[in-house]
């Protein structure tokens, strides 16, 4: 993951907190939400496929894919030193992003039989 870049790093700091607003670049910030997207990605397949493998269906399938979910945000703190604000803009790209729309996609699969029978 791309770390922003502090141009305020190298001149004096000021007394005034309002004065420092943290600088990110674009370049990086879409380049970690990118890393996001492909890991939840990969942890849905991955974990579509131990959910299909151990049984679980409706509702235990629902909370499975949560707790891969929750693993899979665990897992991308600790991958950033839990200094999330160093790599996004907020805690709830790391949280939030792409967890349902992993759902949707793993749903709607299921639906409408992506794989013959």
């Amino acid at each position: 993951m791309a770390v922003h870049e502090d141009s305020n790093a190298h001149k004096k700091k000021s007394s005034d907190a309002l004065d420092e607003i943290p600088t990110f670049n674009v370049e990086n910030m879409q380049n970690n939400t990118r890393v996001i997207n492909y890991s939840r990605t990969f942890m849905s397949i991955i974990g579509g496929v131990i959910a299909g493998i151990l049984g679980f269906t409706g509702l235990m399938g629902f909370i499975f894919y949560f707790l891969v979910m929750a693993i899979t945000t665990v897992g991308l703190a600790a991958k950033t030193g839990f200094a999330v604000h160093s790599y996004f803009d907020s805690w709830n790209r790391i949280v939030l992003d792409g967890i349902l729309g992993g759902l949707l996609q793993t749903s709607s699969c299921g639906k409408i039989h992506c794989f013959p029978p």
